[in-house]
């Protein structure tokens, strides 16, 4: 089957290819009429712009960069998946990177990558969101960027929730529902998001006016070993908590196998909370209380963002965050809510 043109789709709306092109670029100043009509054109006639065709009219690669640093899995994909959601209707495609933040060349490794791949903008993750030698990098080089679960240096794009007053919540309802003795487990220490939710953590201990035993506050990374590391301490002390508060899904899976593992009751004997609401928290069993936070959405968000920067022809202005809603989700493995 012979493959749809931009000619084809110009000959159909009865306009000018010049037109059309505008109207996939999402350029301003087309009219609403004539860009109904492309569009309808677009979707009967099945086209995809050659993304080579257009890089060489626009000086364009119309590719978005995600750039990471060893995330939970789980996150990742729902991130991707919502950059995604925004990349696909302006015919963008998406190439994911990884980047070792604390790499002395980490800097020079991207600008290099950024001009061999012609990326257009740019989505960084945590901990490289953080990174603040790294974000001026792609700022000199006049490169569009958005930054998620962190608020940057402040001068470039971000789209967070609110991640302490998440964990106070968390934490206000294990108290509510009758813990007094809880533990917490602390993200990775690059990341923005793990004081945050620790402050969160200690914020409402401190309101109700309970203490956290020393030894109570574990370090962990953001992945299952390490929540599973942080309760074996936890949970072999002469005095064990009757609920942990891990700072990611990950890391409360951990914690749950280690549980289990011991033979230990959830939640009668210990109740787990987790963070994310990633789908790994309804795969365990019993499901995860969890925080949820929109990653799919943030990413959608983000992405949205960044392009719109790219079709302006310049940096995305750095208004206030996009703070985006959370809520927490109520299963098992606290004693209440569905498993699903």
């Amino acid at each position: 089957m012979k493959p749809v043109t931009i000619d084809d789709v110009a000959k159909k709306a009865g306009v000018s290819i010049k037109t059309v092109s505008r109207v996939v670029n999402r350029e301003p100043n087309v009219r609403a009429a004539t860009k109904e009509k492309v569009e309808e054109a677009i979707k009967e006639l099945g086209y995809r712009p050659n993304p080579s065709a257009r890089g060489l009219a626009g000086r364009r690669s119309y590719i978005v960069g995600l750039l990471y640093d060893n995330p939970s899995p789980q996150y990742l994909a729902h991130l991707h998946a919502g950059v995604m959601e925004a990349c696909l209707p302006r015919h963008y495609g998406l190439a994911l990177s990884h980047f070792i933040s604390t790499a002395p060349d980490l800097a020079d490794n991207v600008r290099g990558w950024l001009r061999q791949a012609q990326i257009d903008g740019v989505v960084l993750t945590p901990p490289l969101s953080d990174h603040a030698g790294l974000l001026e990098t792609i700022k000199a080089m006049g490169v569009p960027s958005v930054v998620v679960s962190s608020k940057g240096p402040g001068d470039i794009p971000s789209v967070v929730i609110d991640e302490e007053a998440a964990a106070y919540q968390m934490t206000k309802h294990l108290i509510d529902v009758g813990h007094k003795d809880i533990a917490f487990i602390i993200g990775h220490p690059d990341h923005y998001a793990s004081a945050l939710r620790l402050a969160g953590f200690r914020r409402a201990m401190k309101d109700a006016g309970l203490s956290v035993p020393d030894g109570w506050v574990r370090q962990g990374y953001f992945d299952f070993a390490s929540g599973r590391e942080a309760a074996q301490v936890l949970l072999s002390g002469s005095k064990r908590p009757s609920a942990i508060f891990a700072s990611n899904d990950d890391m409360a899976a951990g914690v749950l196998y280690e549980a289990h593992a011991r033979k230990l009751l959830v939640p009668d004997d210990i109740a787990i909370a987790g963070f994310d609401d990633t789908p790994l928290s309804r795969q365990v069993w019993p499901g995860l209380t969890t925080v949820r936070q929109p990653i799919r959405s943030i990413g959608e968000t983000a992405g949205q963002i960044v392009l719109d920067a790219i079709a302006a022809g310049g940096l995305a202005a750095a208004d206030a965050p996009v703070t985006m809603a959370f809520e927490l989700k109520f299963r098992g493995s606290t004693g209440e809510g569905a498993d699903l």
